[in-house]
């Protein structure tokens, strides 16, 4: 009855008809809003948090506007900062770092001299961005091409330096890549010196690979640490703020490191002038964004930064970022000793040496031992591991100073996620001499008798 009511009753009808019309409204409306919305994206509808974040690349506590970045302390190779830092990336011209340490290397083991003539070839020639314009034929010394490679990042400069030490471009970047490998980079792969993209290359100086060069923040910063390391006087050429090239040139070479401390007196890059940087390596490609891999040294430490992937539209962006990590470093970080050079471990004061004069022979670490802290730390969370050689491998006569062990030191701080390790050296303390047939005779006889007492004394 009440159903047949219902299906009679005019009103009712046309309230379920006037429903439904609302509803097809509604759910027409709604199917048609993500569809202008994806045509149109942002005009239609602003974006949202997250993707302005992501848009802007990883953000973190620092505020680093980067896609990656990395902040080291070289003596001990400690990360203090990092984001996004064992991603490979493209470095741009920071694989000139590379470059430079290989000619650096050379000059030191004297296959190299630094007022050495170098005849560019054709391959230089052609090189494009960043360049001296070097022509076919043209002399420089390879201080002249060096300079001309660190502080204006010139390409050209830089492929006649590693033809002079390669033969080749590609001879040079295996050189390249084995380094790398020595050094430990994990991620690093060179495709030739400049780190022009492949594509940029002059045609017939390409690699037959078409992988393009990439390394992670951390290599980049790996392999600043072994160039302040191993070639200390690197200042020598990085700090130059200016540099003519040619005697006929107009216009000095700028050098592109705008956070130089010296810059503090520049009109025009003090506001970047950072104290204590003396370096290293700036790049920039559309790939790569723009780079930066820094250094400096505040009361006798000195650190290491890379941030990658800042705004490609703007050089200043590399320095802005260098300078939130570095401060970050100098404000919070210090080296604290844990361990002197010759240094006698508790419980690991001796070691047996076999056939010596005297069986116990005095032991000592090889050098000292350092961890970067937080400010006000102390390091009673410091552990320590020895871990002796084979014994059969310590036999008199040793010279004072023959490894004999090591002792592995850890130190986990509270915030950090990985604990920080140092390997040492445990050497023998003094020269330790071989004994006489007489007394190695007695000594024999002695335990002779001490192995016959334990083994009747087993017997019960």
């Amino acid at each position: 009855m009440k159903s047949k009511e219902l299906n009679t009753n005019p009103k009712r009808r046309i309230l379920r008809k006037s429903v439904t019309s609302i509803l097809m409204i509604n759910m027409l409306c709604l199917s048609v809003i993500p569809a202008l919305t994806l045509a149109e994206g942002q005009a239609i509808a602003a974006p949202s948090k997250t993707a302005a974040k992501t848009n802007q690349g990883p953000t973190d506590k620092l505020g680093l506007n980067v896609r990656s970045a990395i902040l080291m302390e070289p003596t001990t190779g400690q990360v203090l900062y990092s984001v996004n830092g064992d991603d490979p990336m493209p470095p741009a011209s920071m694989t000139k770092m590379m470059t430079e340490y290989i000619v650096a290397e050379q000059v030191k083991q004297g296959k190299l001299k630094w007022d050495q003539v170098v005849t560019v070839q054709e391959n230089a020639s052609k090189q494009i961005g960043s360049r001296v314009f070097l022509a076919q034929g043209d002399q420089h010394t390879v201080e002249e091409l060096y300079i001309a490679m660190a502080i204006a990042s010139a390409n050209d400069a830089t492929v006649a330096l590693a033809e002079l030490v390669g033969g080749t471009e590609q001879n040079f970047v295996k050189m390249m890549n084995e380094e790398a490998k020595r050094m430990g980079m994990k991620t690093a792969y060179f495709a030739n010196s400049t780190g022009l993209n492949v594509g940029d290359m002059p045609e017939g100086f390409r690699p037959s690979d078409p992988r393009e060069t990439e390394m992670s923040a951390k290599d980049a910063a790996t392999l600043a640490k072994y160039i302040v390391t191993d070639h200390p006087d690197f200042t020598r050429f990085t700090t130059l703020q200016s540099y003519k090239f040619r005697s006929r040139d107009k216009t000095p070479l700028i050098n592109l490191d705008w956070m130089l401390e010296a810059n503090k007196s520049n009109v025009n890059f003090r506001q970047y002038a950072y104290p204590g940087l003396d370096g290293l390596k700036t790049g920039h490609t559309e790939n790569a964004g723009n780079c930066f891999t820094g250094t400096a040294v505040r009361n006798g430490v000195r650190l290491i930064s890379v941030v990658m992937g800042t705004d490609a539209k703007s050089q200043k962006s590399r320095f802005v970022e260098t300078k939130k990590l570095l401060d970050y470093g100098f404000d919070n970080f210090e080296i604290k000793q844990v361990a002197a050079p010759k240094t006698t471990i508790k419980g690991a004061e001796t070691v047996s040496v076999k056939k010596a004069t005297e069986t116990e022979v005095p032991v000592v670490t090889d050098k000292a031992v350092s961890f970067v802290v937080k400010k006000g730390a102390d390091l009673k969370g410091v552990t320590s591991t020895v871990k002796w050689l084979d014994k059969d491998q310590l036999t008199a006569p040793l010279p004072k100073g023959t490894k004999v062990g090591t002792i592995t030191y850890t130190y986990k701080a509270d915030d950090t996620a990985a604990p920080a390790q140092e390997t040492v050296n445990l050497i023998t303390a003094e020269e330790t001499e071989k004994a006489g047939w007489f007394k190695l005779l007695l000594r024999a006889i002695g335990q002779f008798f001490v192995d016959l007492f334990h083994s009747i004394k087993n017997l019960f």
